[in-house]
């Protein structure tokens, strides 16, 4: 991972694809960001999935990483589990915009020396109802002078160095810097990596062109909290 001195004031945390792991990653970046004693906020702006009173993918960051120090931040929260501009029109709800979405993540930029943004699916699923998405979001937080960064979070298995080759191609087409790819559900004993995964460690860097920031293994997300922040400074290239 970059030096602190380098890293961006926004960190946007995406998928190759829904259940990849981001949310553990993200939960493990924060662990790690202020581990260096810099001051960090978690923003997500589309919620999917969940009712207004289920904890959702923000609280599970918050559990992880450790609410103490941490600031947490959610936009919009809808009932079902799709796409957030999907899940508005099926509640016949208006939600905010991405240059909304992207004003609240710059106000929290500035009184923080880290803003780990986590998206919703993968990089160009609609955020609002006009087609926004989280690449637009990042764009729009750099049209207000705010450094921005990508985290990309890619599954192990056969297809992945496809998709990741698809997030970084998009990526690049709108000039958004990559941080690097974090691996986000490793297999552990009993179970056993395949070919097709072994490989892809190998090969994920290169396809990328970034580096391997980490490997996350599968079912990190049922560890302690406490347990989960001193694992997590090991995962990460830090």
């Amino acid at each position: 991972m970059a030096e602190a001195r380098s890293l961006p004031r926004v960190l946007v945390v995406t998928g190759t694809n829904t259940g990849v792991g981001k949310t553990i990653a993200t939960a493990a970046l924060a662990v790690a960001l202020r581990e260096r004693g810099l001051r960090v906020a978690v923003a997500k702006p589309t919620q999917t999935g969940v009712s207004a009173d289920e904890p959702g993918d923000l609280q599970e960051v918050c559990r992880l990483a450790g609410a103490v120090g941490l600031t947490a931040w959610e936009g919009v929260r809808l009932r079902d589990p799709l796409a957030p501009a999907s899940a508005a029109r099926t509640e016949g709800r208006s939600i905010p915009s991405v240059a909304d979405y992207a004003w609240a993540v710059g106000e929290l930029a500035g009184a923080h020396d880290v803003v780990l943004v986590e998206g919703a699916g993968g990089l160009l699923v609609e955020l609002d109802s006009r087609g926004g998405t989280l690449a637009d979001l990042a764009v729009a937080l750099r049209y207000q002078g705010i450094g921005v960064g990508v985290v990309v979070v890619a599954a192990p298995g056969l297809g992945t160095l496809n998709h990741t080759a698809l997030t970084v191609e998009a990526l690049r087409a709108r000039s958004l810097p990559i941080v690097g790819v974090v691996v986000g559900s490793w297999p552990q004993a009993p179970d056993e990596p395949d070919l097709a995964m072994r490989e892809n460690l190998a090969d994920l860097p290169r396809v990328a062109g970034v580096p391997l920031l980490g490997v996350l293994p599968e079912g990190a997300g049922s560890l302690a909290p406490a347990d989960f922040q001193v694992a997590a400074l090991e995962w990460l290239a830090v």
